[in-house]
């Protein structure tokens, strides 16, 4: 996969003078910090202090809606000023000694977004807190003691300690791959770069002033924006995000536009094809599949199931989506492979130099066509290599830690289990990480439910099942999460020239970090606050119930799932292979008229209203380019990054007010003119 960027020949013609556009010639004169010299105590000082109040904020929300947002943007955004003031006091009194570079900016961004993703991975308001006792007494079956363990915060630090790092080692193989060959987008982590790059650009650089002053505007559009919108949000269902664009019924089937600025910028970066295959997916699945299978209820699947029972449709969706996603990553795990073992018997062969040769061209990087910028960025992102034994060789030392270990913090728990989870878990976070390159969704949680089914209906329901399936599901969940927030951070420091080795070990230490602090803050909420977990309570944790439920189902088996389900999704798992192979068969020119399967699995699942946003992003661009597009090319990126950093650095504030219990003041909604007439009689008969 192709991506947009900024290119280098090309001028904006201001007044008489033509500037050229390359942010790398602008740092040109700057010398790399080494690896070392990337890795400061200031960093992780200030990596921690954010690293507990983002997971303070994240356990917030996991134990409420359980809908948590990227926090790249914000990490980055607020390691940078924080830093800023303090080199600025110290350069004051002549006692600074190492300038703060863009390179430790990234490690900052790197090591707080890996602490507190551990608060959201670790399941805390998911598959974890699933496991207790009160959790359990919601449910009419398996809350025997077999099924049970509540949580203490001994087992669940040692618990995350053997199962986080492991999904850091799992890609480290294929970094050059994802990145370099792949040319994988990563919205969040280009966004972060973008923004990273633009606040430590020179002063004399007139292009970069102007692509800072761009991106500061939509960044306050975009913030200023959020911060209007909250507003209206004072219920369910309320606000702009709740807006019938296209009508109710188009509504109800996730078919809005919901006025979101990050997904206008995610539209600004994605290719065409990657919005319109999200697009395409949401009118198959939304569109036509889910309605078609709505009115087979009472024939197919019984007609009184809530909407998220997986006997039901919700079963469809899930299942569909995960088989689409599985057959693209599958075919291109073992695409990229046979592509990486025949470029090594080439290099062997031909004894060619140490910077290994990309995957569809021999020439040298100074010959073949590629920019300045993509030059010096492949040369420092190949230049501190991690060796391959060390990512294999920890990867299984590891893993055989955690397989003995593991059996004694959950009894129920096999150690065969857990060998067969890890040598599937690289698989399954390729398919992650390469997903999130495409869209920005990260789809661990999906990865983690066909854990839970599969290692659940295995040990069967007779051995504690539903216990074995929620402590495989935070295996699994934990390799394949770690793994795409490791290679999109990867994406940040290829664009800011941090090295692979200092953002690898940034990683090690944000998640060391998060084992600790993650766990500690659940545990404030577990025993200051009363009744978390428990329907109708300041902290019901529903996803808790959710989790618990399907590993119920996991226990009955797959052939408990509606009719014909399994079907389907041996039909989409053979069709995304065939589109993939088809798109290599025809070449490029044509590849870009068939629709990426991984894209268009996005929306089965989770609904079609953000790819209108995306779409309408893409327009934007697209008409941009057609008027200027030159200037689309130098400013595109930076409006982008504006859009998602804004609306990514409101979700700050907002959820600190949820914290204060700072409610909003105004429930926006829309009712259809029937219910409007009932309200109003309703209304009229209590005045």
């Amino acid at each position: 996969m192709g991506t947009r960027t900024n290119r280098e020949e090309e001028h904006i013609d201001n007044g008489a003078e033509m500037e050229v556009l390359s942010i790398e010639r602008v740092f040109e004169e700057e010398k790399v910090p080494g690896w070392r010299e990337q890795l400061t105590l200031r960093a992780f000082a200030v990596s921690l202090l954010l690293g507990v109040m983002f997971s303070v904020i994240v356990m917030k929300l996991n134990l409420t809606t359980g809908i948590i947002p990227s926090l790249n943007v914000s990490a980055g955004l607020l390691g940078f000023f924080f830093v800023r003031m303090w080199t600025k006091l110290l350069e004051r009194f002549g006692a600074l000694k190492q300038p703060f570079t863009r390179q430790e900016n990234t490690v900052i961004q790197t090591c707080v977004v890996s602490c507190c993703g551990i608060a959201f991975s670790g399941g805390f308001g998911s598959y974890l807190f699933a496991m207790s006792e009160t959790v359990a007494q919601q449910s009419s079956e398996a809350n025997d003691a077999q099924n049970i363990k509540d949580p203490k915060l001994g087992w669940m630090i040692g618990f995350l300690f053997v199962v986080s790092f492991l999904g850091l080692f799992s890609l480290v193989p294929l970094r050059k791959i994802m990145i370099i060959d792949f040319k994988l987008i990563y919205p969040s982590g280009t966004a972060t770069a973008h923004l990273i790059n633009s606040f430590h650009t020179p002063q004399g650089a007139k292009v970069a002033k102007k692509q800072v002053k761009t991106l500061s505007k939509f960044f306050v559009f975009s913030f200023l924006w959020g911060f209007f919108q909250w507003f209206y949000t004072g219920g369910d269902d309320c606000g702009f995000k709740a807006f019938p664009t296209l009508g109710l019924q188009a509504y109800q089937n996730k078919f809005f536009f919901d006025f979101s600025a990050t997904y206008l910028g995610v539209g600004m970066i994605c290719p065409y094809l990657v919005n319109l295959s999200v697009l395409l997916g949401g009118i198959l699945s939304w569109g036509i599949m889910w309605p078609l299978i709505e009115r087979k209820r009472g024939d197919w699947f019984p007609a009184d199931l809530p909407s998220t029972s997986l006997h039901g449709l919700q079963g469809y969706r899930v299942f569909i989506a995960i088989s689409l996603i599985l057959g693209d990553g599958l075919y291109n795990f073992f695409k990229v492979l046979g592509r990486t073992i025949s470029g090594f018997a080439t290099q062997i062969k031909e004894k060619r130099s140490s910077i290994p040769l990309s995957a569809d061209t021999t020439k040298p990087l100074a010959d073949s066509g590629v920019s300045f910028d993509d030059q010096r960025r492949i040369e420092v992102f190949l230049k501190d290599q991690i060796p391959n034994p060390v990512a294999l060789g920890g990867y299984v030392a590891i893993a055989t830690v955690s397989i003995i270990t593991l059996p004694h913090i959950f009894h129920q728990l096999k150690w065969y289990h857990v060998l067969i989870t890890y040598i599937i878990a690289p698989v399954l976070a390729f398919c992650n990480a390469y997903g999130c390159g495409l869209t920005d969704w990260s789809l661990a949680a999906t990865y983690g439910k066909l854990a839970i089914f599969s290692i659940g209906a295995w040990a069967g329901a007779a051995h504690g099942g539903v216990l074995v399936g929620l402590a495989a599901c935070g295996v699994m969940m934990s390799i394949v999460s770690t793994a795409s927030d490791l290679t999109q951070d990867f994406k940040t420091g290829y664009m800011t020239l941090a090295s692979p080795r200092s953002m690898f070990v940034s990683q090690l230490i944000g998640t060391a970090m998060g084992c600790i602090i993650a766990p500690s803050v659940f545990w404030l909420f577990f025993k200051a606050f009363k009744g978390v977990g428990i329907p109708g309570s300041d902290y019901p944790a529903p996803n808790a119930l959710v989790y618990r439920n399907m590993a119920i189902l996991g226990v009955d088996g797959v052939s408990s799932l509606p009719k014909h389900c399994l079907t389907l999704c041996f039909i989409f798992f053979v069709m995304s292979i065939l589109v993939n192979l088809l798109r290599d068969l025809v070449g490029k020119k044509r590849a870009r008229f068939i629709p990426l399967p991984m894209a268009m699995a996005i929306p089965f699942y989770l609904g079609s209203y953000f790819a209108f946003d995306m779409c309408i992003g893409s327009m934007i661009l697209f008409v941009w380019e057609r008027i200027d597009k030159a200037k689309a090319d130098a400013f595109g990126p930076a409006v982008a990054s504006g859009l998602i950093c804004g609306d990514g650095i409101w979700t700050l504030p907002q959820s600190v007010l949820a914290l204060a219990q700072v409610r909003p003041p105004i429930c926006m909604k829309f009712l259809s003119r029937n219910a409007n007439v009932k309200v109003d009689e309703f209304l009229a008969k209590l005045s």
